[in-house]
């Protein structure tokens, strides 16, 4: 007989009864019931109840048995009765009777408990994070990682791609991000990096006339901490292609993407059709370059209907350069409850609040105005009409002066705006007027029992909490499909932007080809596009990716409008800069978060729970201890000396 096991504990059935088994695993759970004992014995693969009795020669010994003591036990396979059958797990038709026991690593007193769906703190668990990872749920989120890579490199296989590992230690790189540095011992006074992406070097593939490559690399980037993102390193799936275009892209890692989602998606619709949304469109209809497509709704410029108008804060604020007043509808959001909840979510993101208009039943309307209604529906004569004891007032006037002019649409928006079946109601529509608010609400599309948010100012300050309110309106109102994976590309990227300082600095990929090329560069640097795109996932950015700069004097020339004079570029990408000049291939690529893809698939808010040993929120690992003070003797390898705390 093996060692440890001659079954896992999800191997044994009904054929197995009246064999003699052993089985290794961990105490899952354990019920005395009368003097029996019950426990269920797990492993990786599974769950057995295995009993012991009196009867038993080593019951003395299972009666010390505690909770995650790891145990190997042989027994006899008994069939349950019909009563106790538990279908829930693949061994519910048996359980073992143990007749020998034998303890393999007993457990201290636990931390956490394995058993059951407690809630620890995230300290705790990733303190103790060996045992959080035999809990259930983490079993299943990290078995899906595995099989998810596995399914990437499959895919990208079959489509002609060769894998390739690039080195870990190399020079710094302006991704975006801060490095972490590695001192040199063997060069003192100089420094690695570790590689905030393998840019540079799949880039240089394509030089080297690979055509084809991908890689699951890992990534360092010393970042702040989000649910998100780890603060220090993740995985993507890296890819390049030579003689592509972007389209060629897209078309090639689409069905990669899509595939992985429809394979581990849990049935959840994945939309076959991805649209391209430009930077500039997706800023102003969802707030963030990362949209959520599942949320139907769509932000609008409403600044002209509060031009002029009788609300003087949004009025006055249009009088200045660069400013706007955008619309958040909000279908069946029509109560001052609710429109205050929200008004009160602004005044939390830090705004001073944000306005609404909500639309109810028109609560009354002059029996006059349903005379005058008849006669219209009537398709009487305009002059009859004119000439009616309906007409009482400015309004029923200017519609039967439209009338005569012709004028049926005018005619039917008074109409709709002083006697139709709705009525805007809140502080703002009552600032505005009838016309305009029936204007806003024609434009945004709404009804009785909508409402619409307003923030207005430049799109810059603003924009982010309305990004956020789009989705804490859509998730509030059921408006938000939750079975379904919804992606967009993103594409238009600005090439550049401006830094706090008003410095022209790279708002993205660095190495990005220019839409226009060398011509782009003349003018106004942030009036450049780049062949750069993003994939948004549900509110999420999946994929990053463009078109690279192949051309050294585009290259040059583009780097020079950021700050970057010749000699720098060359210092900094020597290797890249002299390859281009040996007849580089137009090329480009993409990266793919896998962190990100698995925490969408297990259906997880936080990337912590889809990797195995995470750091904190603070960028610490509590198990390991990390970081931790240098030994001395290292500092004096390297030439260092730290710095002293504040």
């Amino acid at each position: 007989m093996h060692a440890f096991r001659t079954h896992t504990c999800a191997g044994l059935t009904k054929d197995d009864v009246g064999d003699t088994v052993r089985l290794s695993g961990w105490v899952h759970r354990i019920r005395d019931h009368g003097g029996i004992l019950f426990i269920d014995l797990r492993d990786h693969y599974g769950m057995t109840q295995v009993l012991c009795d009196p009867d038993s020669p080593v019951f003395a010994e299972m009666e010390k048995v505690r909770s995650e003591w790891c145990i190997r036990i042989d027994g006899t396979v008994k069939a349950r009765d019909p009563e106790l059958v538990n279908a829930k797990i693949p061994t519910g038709e048996i359980e073992v009777f143990v007749r020998d026991l034998e303890v393999l690593g007993a457990a201290a007193e636990l931390p956490l408990m394995v058993f059951g769906d407690q809630e620890y703190p995230e300290e705790t668990r990733l303190k103790y994070r060996f045992l959080d990872l035999r809990r259930e749920q983490m079993q299943r989120n990290m078995i899906l990682r595995s099989n998810v890579v596995r399914s990437i490199r499959n895919r990208m296989w079959d489509k002609g791609f060769n894998e390739f590992q690039t080195p870990i230690i190399t020079a710094s790189s302006p991704e975006g991000a801060r490095d972490f540095v590695v001192p040199s011992r063997l060069h003192p006074g100089k420094v690695y990096a570790l590689p905030q992406a393998p840019q540079q070097f799949k880039q240089l593939l394509m030089v080297s006339g690979f055509d084809k490559y991908f890689q699951i690399a890992p990534c360092f980037r010393d970042e702040d901490p989000r649910a998100d993102r780890s603060p220090t390193d993740f995985y993507q799936l890296d890819m390049e292609m030579s003689f592509v275009s972007q389209q060629d892209v897209f078309d090639t890692i689409q069905p990669v993407v899509g595939g992985l989602f429809e394979e581990f998606g849990g049935g959840k619709k994945v939309d076959a059709e991805w649209p391209l949304i430009s930077y500039k469109d997706a800023a102003l209809m969802f707030g963030t370059d990362k949209p959520d497509l599942r949320n139907p709704i769509r932000m609008q410029d409403v600044s002209e209907h509060f031009r002029g108008s009788g609300f003087a804060i949004f009025a006055s604020l249009l009088e200045k350069d660069g400013t706007e007043i955008r619309a958040i509808p909000a279908p069946t959001g029509g109560s001052r409850k609710f429109c205050d909840r929200m008004n009160k979510f602004a005044q939390e993101q830090g705004l001073p609040g944000m306005g609404y208009i909500f639309w109810r039943k028109r609560q009354e309307r002059s029996p006059a105005w349903d005379r005058l209604y008849g006669m219209l529906k009537g398709e009487q004569a305009v002059e009859e009409l004119a000439l009616s004891d309906a007409i009482e007032n400015d309004a029923q006037k200017r519609i039967i002066a439209a009338l005569r002019a012709g004028d049926a649409e005018q005619a039917k928006f008074i109409t709709e705006a002083f006697f139709g079946d709705h009525e805007a109601a809140g502080p703002l529509a009552k600032n505005i007027g009838p016309e305009r608010t029936e204007a806003i609400r024609q434009q945004l599309g709404l009804g009785v029992g909508d409402a619409a948010f307003f923030l207005g100012g430049k799109a810059g300050d603003f924009e982010a909490v309305a990004g956020r309110a789009r989705t804490v309106i859509g998730d509030e109102l059921g408006l938000t499909d939750q079975d379904r994976f919804a992606f967009a590309w993103i594409v238009d990227f600005p090439l550049y932007e401006k830094d706090d300082e008003g410095k022209i600095d790279f708002s993205h990929n660095p190495f990005s080809m220019p839409q226009g090329g060398m011509e782009a560069l003349e003018g106004d640097p942030l009036d450049v596009l780049g062949y750069q795109y993003d994939l948004a996932c549900n509110g999420y950015e999946l994929i990053s990716g463009a078109i690279r700069n192949h051309r050294p004097e585009i290259m040059f020339k583009a780097f020079e409008l950021a700050g970057y004079g010749k000699d720098e570029v060359e210092k900094r990408f020597g290797g890249m800069v002299k390859a281009f000049q040996y007849g580089a291939p137009p090329h480009g690529g993409c990266a793919a978060g896998i962190d990100r893809i698995v925490m969408l698939l297990a259906e997880e808010a936080n990337i912590r729970e889809v990797i195995l040993f995470p750091m904190n929120q603070r960028a610490e690992d509590s198990m390991m201890g990390a970081p931790s003070e240098p030994i001395a003797g290292q500092l004096m390898e390297l030439g260092l000396r730290l710095a002293p705390k504040d």
